[in-house]
C-alpha cells in the first residue's frame, strides 16, 4: 500500500512530570520530567515507524516551539515535513500525582492558522498515490470544520484510504461528506456525535449506522479498559482489552490507531489488525506519561512471529 501519510494541524510539544501531590499556592517540585512530540497524526506516524513501517508526518509548526517539536522528531528518526506558520506551536503539560495516581492534563488551544497556511496540506494530500492518509487530532479553532473532509476528498481521488481520528464538529462534518475508510472515535466522541449516552448495544448500533449510511467503511470505537468494537459491512466485532496494570492512559488511542494502520498496511486480516490494535492500546497504558506503546510490550500481549 505504500507509506502512510499523516496530517497534524494542531501539534504540540508534550511535557510530562511526576509530583508527590498537587497543592495550591506553594511550589511543587517535579521529577521524571520528559518532553515528547505530540499531536494525533504525529503519534500515529511514530507508532507506525516504531513497528517497522514507513510513515511520514506532515504538520504545521511555528516559532521556537515548532523548532523544538521538529528536533524531537528528528531525534526519533521520524520522516516529516513541517509547514511553517506565523504562530507558535503549542506546549501541553501533564502531571502524574503519586498520592492519587491521577494524571492531570493541561492542554492549550493552539495558535490561529491562516487559510493560506493550511492550503499546502490540501496539495500534499492531492499528490498522495495510494496507501493511507491519516488525519488525526483536533483542528485549530480558526480552521473550517470541513477541512478534514477536503483532505478526504483529495486522498480518495488517487486511491488512498482516508483514516479519521478527531472529535466535535470536525468529526461530524467529515463523516457527513463520506469517503472515510476508517474512523476511530472514542466512546465519548460517539456520544457527543449522537447527542446521547450510549451503552454497549447503543454504541454497536450507532457505529453500524455510520457504515450503513456510507459515511465510513469501518468504525473502530475505543472504550478504554473495556476494549473496543469494530463495525463494518460484515457486522460488529467486539473485543475486550488485555488486563494490565495501568500507569497512564495518555497516548492509548494514538497507539491503537497507529498499530491498526501498520497491520492493515502489512496485509493482515481486518480482525487480526483490530486485535493487534487493542494490544497496542493496552501496551500504551503500561508506560508513564506521554510515552506511546513499546514493541516489546505489544508482543507480550499479542505474540506475533517476526514482530
Amino acid at each position: 500500500m505504500g507509506p502512510v501519510l499523516t496530517f497534524t494541524l494542531n501539534p504540540t510539544v508534550d511535557l510530562f512530570s511526576e509530583v508527590e501531590a498537587v497543592r495550591p499556592i506553594r511550589k511543587i517540585r517535579t521529577s521524571c520530567d520528559r518532553a515528547d512530540p505530540g499531536g494525533g497524526g504525529i503519534n500515529v506516524a511514530r507508532v507506525v515507524n516504531m513497528l517497522g513501517g514507513k510513515a511520514e508526518a506532515v504538520f504545521l509548526g511555528g516559532g521556537p516551539t515548532g523548532q523544538w517539536l521538529d528536533a524531537l522528531l528528528e531525534a526519533e528518526g521520524v520522516p516529516r515535513r513541517m509547514l511553517p506558520i506565523a504562530g507558535d506551536t503549542r506546549v501541553s503539560f501533564s502531571v502524574n500525582e503519586h498520592a492519587s495516581g491521577y494524571d492531570y492534563r493541561f492542554v492549550r488551544g493552539g495558535p490561529d492558522i491562516a487559510t493560506e497556511e493550511m492550503m499546502p496540506l490540501i496539495e500534499i494530500a492531492a499528490a498522495k498515490q495510494g496507501g493511507y492518509v491519516v488525519a488525526s487530532g483536533s483542528l485549530p479553532a480558526s480552521a473550517p470544520a470541513d477541512f478534514y473532509a477536503r483532505l478526504a476528498h483529495e486522498a480518495n481521488r488517487n486511491g488512498a484510504r482516508f483514516v479519521l481520528d478527531t472529535s466535535g464538529a470536525a468529526l461530524k462534518d467529515t463523516l457527513a461528506e463520506g469517503g472515510v475508510f476508517l474512523a476511530k472515535p472514542s466512546q465519548g466522541e460517539m456520544e457527543e456525535l449522537f447527542g446521547a449516552e450510549l451503552d454497549e448495544q447503543g454504541l454497536c448500533e450507532a457505529a453500524l449506522s455510520l457504515v450503513r449510511r456510507g459515511q465510513a467503511e469501518m468504525v473502530a470505537v475505543s472504550m478504554g479498559a473495556q476494549g473496543a468494537l469494530l463495525a463494518s459491512a460484515e457486522g460488529v466485532i467486539r473485543r475486550s482489552a488485555p488486563r494490565v496494570k495501568a500507569r497512564s492512559a495518555i497516548g492509548a488511542g494514538d497507539s491503537f490507531l497507529g498499530a491498526m494502520i501498520w497491520a492493515l498496511g502489512e496485509g493482515w486480516a481486518t480482525e487480526d489488525a483490530f486485535e493487534f490494535a487493542i494490544a497496542a492500546g493496552a501496551a500504551a497504558v503500561l508506560t508513564s506519561g506521554t510515552q506511546l506503546c513499546r514493541k516489546a510490550d505489544i508482543e507480550a500481549l499479542y505474540p506475533m512471529p517476526g514482530l
